[in-house]
């Protein structure tokens, strides 16, 4: 007998010997509620095999011990001899008087799989920020390391992961498993995901006894002491991921649309492409792109799959134009439509489609929870928490739990820096496609609607001052996107809806003060014309009156004074019509302001003490306060200095003693402009530190701006021209940070003239071009105007009068056609000083000549004055001395009148030609 136990036998002995081994060296599996019964349960394989192995051997034994019975002969030729079968396969043969017993042939090992990783894609780019954080992570944490990738559909997480982990293969040689946890469709049990990790390493391990209480202990087991890297890929929920922790030698790698929490799980959120990274990627993916490549970047909103769809169909379809693709793509209710047929003809077989993608997670959400989220696509950026709470009409704690809720799906995303939260671009447009044309209407209202107390709130914080009007600006900043979006959105469905039209009505004067610090004159017209259309629908002559007063104010702002005017007077006659006397009064000084624009200042000085009248009538103060301080300006461009004083000072009586902070500013620096024109720049400087000081207290910081200007241009008349540099800095800096474009140009025009008095005539025209690169942004024709004579100036300070006077005749044109006669008394002053400088005197004078008209029908009394002067020099050049005295002596006469510091100068003229 050549064999005297069969294999069963040999692997019953074998198995309970390992069971043994087990029982001892786990004391978990002692401990555990089912340890016992397993071991019995395993104890029961062994004890079946060894027996099963025995009784084969005893029928083995028995058949050979038989009596030999009669056999027929074998043919000549069988050398086999005698073949007995036994149950497992085994053959015994009797030859000869020998016996041999041949075990069954041993199937093959089965196929053990220990390096399961696909390949990343081939074209994979960027992300190598991210890449190096989780690399940091695999080898900076102790223990079993848990990194989870979350995100979005279609952002390329598992792309990602595959990187990282070929990356960190080689820590882990054991084994590397890759699962799919098919967290989207039907998401595998944890026992399953056990089952495909023990099978992995023991393909023939018998495993019909597990079930969920007994799982850990083989899992465990196969895994203790090896290094393996587990890859779960698109898991659904903790309770797949938490009974899995592995042993501390291995480490695991999930990957997630949703958000959930395991203990030692080291959580990674996985964004869009940064730009440059999206543009890498396509033109890795389509050289062709090229130029393009930024505009397609950003209409497949940097998402990868999107960006691989678009690349790979630009590629294999050469002859397709990318501006035309483009086009498609920027129409946001077909792109994802034009993005699904891409990959169908970019034949993308192996890619999801981008659609698909987002159902999975959409579909998982409850109808409620789908009805919520679908209301979000409507908000165009990132929003805080209560946009969404009244969008819903929920209470606070249901609206934070919903959130969470969509958070968690990958739905939405949330910035906890800003604390504040977003849809992706594609997102959002799949969200709108699956809103009916009520749904989508009633969610845009209950947008404008909130937006429209997000104004309000921004204007209160406006008003208070302090901290609380960069608060204000903050808020109405942060918010802007939706706001510009909804106006748009009401301003197109006018003819609509009352209801649409009420809002739209009342959207341009919900946030006055904000808006008209962030609203250039041309867009503040536009949201005026389409509330005023609002107004007229609904017969509201209130509304209506009021927008038309503001159109004229935006009109004035763009230089156009005469526009201006027409505007008020419409709404003059309705104020009158309705009996509206306060708004009466207010039009009759925007109108005043008007033509002291165009240089009138008589007729200015007529609608203010209307308004006046008005307000001492109806016991308003403020207004009176208004009133008084606009008839101190009007006769300070008269020249009357101190007739410009004493309204100032009645102003600034009122304004303290009802407690308008910011209307005594505002006289105070009145004052302060006044004296300045008198020539007495430190009582200027006096009274602009007084105001500075009450407008920073209140929190002002336009009003501080416009402070420190002044004291610069106080500066710079007492000769000290840095100093001068040094405010109008400040201003600019105050300009830019709280975006008042208008300020900012004019703080760069200030220093340019700064820059020009300094001898630096080049910087000067530096500051002078940026300055009306802005006037022209905002459609400022007054300081566009401004800003070309201040060029004409710096070049003639450079020596190059014919440039100067290029600059003049633009500056002229101007200022006719907007009607600015003060504008056009500047420029004609400047073409004279010009063609003096050319020595071309004849010209010079009938350029001043025609100063001289304008200013005296202005009453301009100081610019009457600077005329005659401009004459008696070029006269005194020519040589006609009797003439220049005449001149001298009318100018000498006006300034002594109007108490200017120019009639020294002039004194000292006449002198010399006596």
């Amino acid at each position: 007998m050549k064999k005297t136990l069969t294999p069963l036998m040999i692997f019953g002995v074998i198995w309970l010997a390992v069971v043994a081994v087990s029982w001892f060296s786990f004391p978990g599996w002692r401990e555990s509620p089912g340890g016992i019964w397993t071991l019995l349960g395993l104890s029961a394989v062994g004890v079946l095999a060894f027996l099963k192995g025995g009784m084969d051997y005893l029928k083995s034994f028995k058949d050979l011990t038989k009596p030999d019975e009669p056999k027929p002969e074998l043919p000549k030729g069988n050398q086999m001899g005698n073949v007995t079968q036994t149950g497992n396969g085994t053959n015994i043969v009797v030859q000869e008087g020998n016996v041999t017993i041949h075990e069954a042939p041993k199937p093959e090992k089965p196929f053990s799989s220990f390096h399961q990783l696909p390949q990343p894609p081939a074209d994979f780019s960027g992300r190598e920020q991210l890449i190096a954080e989780l690399l940091k992570d695999f080898e900076s944490h102790k223990g079993a390391t848990i990194s989870g990738l979350t995100g979005m559909g279609g952002i390329g997480k598992t792309a990602l992961g595959l990187v990282v982990a070929h990356k960190i293969a080689k820590d882990y040689p054991d084994a590397q498993i890759f699962l799919d946890l098919k967290g989207t469709t039907t998401p595998l049990s944890a026992l399953e995901i056990a089952r495909h990790v023990i099978l992995s390493f023991e393909p023939t391990a018998d495993l019909r006894a597990l079930d969920e209480n007994n799982f850990q202990a083989p899992y465990q087991s196969v895994l203790h002491g090896k290094k393996t890297l587990l890859f779960f890929d698109n898991a659904r929920s903790a309770e797949q991921i938490a009974p899995l922790r592995p042993p501390e030698t291995c480490t695991m790698l999930v990957t997630s649309r949703w958000t959930f929490s395991v203990p030692g799980l080291q959580p990674r959120r996985v964004d869009v492409l940064g730009e440059e990274e999206a543009k890498s990627f396509l033109l890795e993916l389509c050289p062709r792109v090229d130029a393009h490549a930024a505009s397609l970047a950003k209409a497949c909103a940097y998402l990868p799959l999107a960006l691989r769809i678009a690349g790979s169909f630009l590629q294999v379809n050469g002859d397709w134009a990318i501006e035309k693709y483009l086009s498609q793509l920027n129409d946001r209710k077909k792109r994802l439509e034009t993005l699904k047929q891409s990959k169908t003809e970019a034949e993308l077989t192996a890619e999801p489609d981008l659609i698909a993608t987002f159902e999975l997670s959409y579909n998982a959400l409850t109808e409620e929870n789908r009805k919520r989220w679908r209301a979000l696509g409507v908000f165009p950026a990132s929003f805080a928490a209560n946009a969404a709470q009244a969008m819903w009409e929920l209470g606070e704690e249901d609206t934070a739990k919903a959130l969470g809720l969509l958070r968690r799906y990958s739905l939405l995303d949330y910035d906890e820096n800003a604390s504040r939260y977003g849809l992706h671009d594609l997102l959002a447009d799949y969200a709108l496609e699956q809103m009916n044309a009520e749904e989508e209407q009633d969610a845009r209202l209950k947008h404008a609607t909130h937006y429209k107390e997000v104004m309000s709130e921004a204007d209160k914080l406006y008003l208070e001052g302090g901290d609380k009007f960069l608060q204000g600006l903050k808020l109405f900043d942060q918010e802007w996107e939706h706001i510009r979006i909804a106006q748009a959105w009401l301003a197109e469905r006018i003819e609509t809806s009352e209801t649409i039209a009420e809002l739209a009505m009342l959207y341009p004067v919900a946030s006055v003060y904000c808006l008209g610090l962030r609203l250039a004159p041309r867009q503040r017209i536009q949201w005026l014309t389409s509330a005023l259309d609002a107004a007229q629908k609904l017969n509201r002559k209130d509304f209506i009156g009021a927008h038309l007063g503001n159109l004229g104010i935006a009109y004035r702002n763009l230089g156009d004074a005469r526009k201006a005017i027409e505007f008020h007077e419409q709404y003059l006659a309705i104020a009158r019509e309705i009996g509206d006397r306060r708004g009466e009064g207010s039009v009759l000084g925007n109108l005043g302001a008007a033509y002291a624009d165009l240089g009138d200042a008589r007729k200015a000085i007529e609608f203010y003490e209307q308004n006046l009248a008005i307000a001492r009538e109806i016991g308003d103060r403020r207004g009176e306060g208004t009133a008084l301080g606009n008839l101190g300006a009007a006769y300070a461009d008269l020249g009357d200095a101190r007739k410009a004083i004493e309204f100032y000072e009645q102003a600034l009586l009122i304004d303290r003693e009802i407690g308008d902070r910011r209307g005594e500013g505002a006289a105070l620096g009145n004052l302060g402009a006044a004296y300045a024109d008198l020539g007495d720049a430190r009582k200027a400087i006096e009274f602009y530190e007084q105001a500075l000081l009450i407008l920073r207290e209140i929190g002002d910081r336009r009003g501080e701006g416009n402070a420190l200007g002044n004291l610069g241009n106080a500066y710079f008349s007492l000769g000290d021209a840095r100093k001068a540099i040094e405010f109008h800095e400040q201003y600019l800096a105050i300009a830019r940070e709280i975006g008042d474009r208008l300020g900012e140009g004019t703080a760069l025009g200030n220093l340019g003239i700064a820059y020009r008095n300094l001898g630096d005539a080049r910087k000067a025209i530096e500051f002078h071009e940026q300055a009306l690169l802005i006037d022209r942004e905002i459609g400022d024709r007054r300081g566009e105007g401004t800003a070309l004579g201040n060029l004409g100036l710096a070049y003639a300070a450079l020596g190059d009068a014919r440039k100067a006077i290029e600059f003049y005749e633009q500056r002229i044109a101007i200022a006719r056609e907007i009607g600015d006669r003060r504008g056009e008394d500047a420029a004609l002053g400047n073409l004279g000083s010009a063609y003096f400088n050319l020595k071309e005197f004849t010209k010079a004078v009938n350029f001043y000549l025609q100063q001289l008209t304008i200013v005296r029908e202005i009453g301009d009394k100081s610019g009457e004055g600077n005329a005659y002067w401009g004459i008696a020099i070029c006269k005194k050049q020519s040589g006609d001395v009797e003439d220049a005295v005449k001149y001298f002596e009318n100018a000498l006469q006006i300034f002594k009148a109007i108490e200017s510091p120019s009639a020294v100068q002039i004194q000292k003229l006449l002198d010399e030609l006596r």
